[in-house]
C-alpha cells in the first residue's frame, strides 16, 4: 500500500511541476508579447507579407513534409531564431517527426544514422546557402543535393531555404516572441 500511495503522490506532483512549468511558459510569452515593441510586420506590409506566404507555399509544393521541416529547423538553427525554431520543431512534432531526429538536427554531421542521405544532402546545402557569406556554396554541397533531387525538387529545395532564410530575419527584425505563434492568432 506504502508504494501505491508513493507513486500516486508522485504522479501528482509531477502534474503539478507540469502544470506550474506551463503556466510559467504560457505567463512568460504573455510578458514578452506585451514588451515587444517592433513593428507587425504583417500590418505594416501586408503586400510583401502575403508575398512571402506565397513564395513559402509555392517552395513547399512537391516536398516531402518532413523534409520541409528539417530545412527549416536546420536554417532557424544556424540563425539563431528562436520563434521559428520552436514553431518548426513543433509543426514536425505534429507531422509525426520522431522526437530523436529533431534533438539530432544541429548535429547531423555527427548523427548521420538518423537521416536518410537525401536528407543529409538537403542539411548540407541549407547550411552552405544560409550561411552563404562564409564561403560561398561549395560545388561538392551543390553536386551531393543535385544527386538526391531532379532539377524541379532542387529549385524547390532552395526556394524553401530562401523563404526560412527570409522568415528568420523577418522575426529576429521584429523581435518575435518563441512560443507565439502567430499563424494560429
Amino acid at each position: 500500500m506504502t508504494t501505491t500511495t508513493t507513486a500516486t503522490t508522485d504522479a501528482a506532483t509531477t502534474d503539478s511541476r507540469t502544470t506550474d512549468l506551463t503556466t510559467d511558459l504560457t505567463t512568460g510569452i504573455a510578458a514578452a508579447e506585451a514588451a515587444r515593441t517592433r513593428l507587425d510586420f504583417g500590418k505594416a506590409a501586408p503586400k510583401v507579407f502575403r508575398a512571402i506566404i506565397g513564395f513559402d507555399a509555392a517552395a513547399r509544393q512537391g516536398l516531402d513534409p518532413a523534409l520541409v521541416e528539417l530545412i527549416q529547423i536546420r536554417a532557424s538553427h544556424l540563425n539563431h531564431c528562436a520563434y521559428c525554431l520552436h514553431m518548426h520543431t513543433n509543426d514536425a512534432r505534429k507531422a509525426g517527426e520522431n522526437e530523436d531526429r529533431l534533438h539530432m538536427v544541429a548535429v547531423w554531421r555527427e548523427a548521420r544514422h538518423f537521416f536518410t542521405p537525401k536528407e543529409q544532402a538537403a542539411l548540407a546545402l541549407t547550411e552552405a546557402v544560409t550561411l552563404v557569406a562564409d564561403g560561398g556554396v561549395p560545388d561538392a554541397v551543390y553536386a551531393e543535393a543535385a544527386a538526391h533531387f531532379d532539377d524541379q525538387e532542387l529549385a524547390h529545395v532552395l526556394a524553401l531555404i530562401l523563404t526560412i532564410n527570409t522568415w528568420n530575419r523577418v522575426a529576429l527584425a521584429t523581435g518575435k516572441v518563441a512560443g507565439a505563434d502567430e499563424r494560429t492568432g
